[in-house]
């Protein structure tokens, strides 16, 4: 098995018909996937999502900060606290 300590890997995705790009460890990009599958959604409507909630926050990450802490609150059992 392949370490997960792992540099950054540069992404695109599109959001609202925008490229942008995201720098995502392999293991958080891994693990995005499969919530993506897990929700049934396209990767690029799950980062969309994401990338909403995080614009709504007072002080909002950057996008690749925000999927990271959304990662960590959905494998916490708290997105859906979020969501509400």
């Amino acid at each position: 098995m392949p370490s997960p300590f792992h540099p950054p890997v540069k992404r695109s995705v599109e959001i609202a018909g925008h490229k942008t790009s995201i720098s995502l460890e392999p293991v958080f990009w891994d693990a995005l996937v499969s919530a993506a599958e897990e929700e049934r959604v396209p990767i690029n409507a799950l980062v969309a999502r994401i990338d909403l909630e995080r614009a709504g926050a007072p002080v909002p990450p950057g996008l690749a900060s925000a999927i990271r802490v959304w990662l960590m609150l959905r494998f916490a059992g708290s997105v859906t606290a979020l969501e509400n």
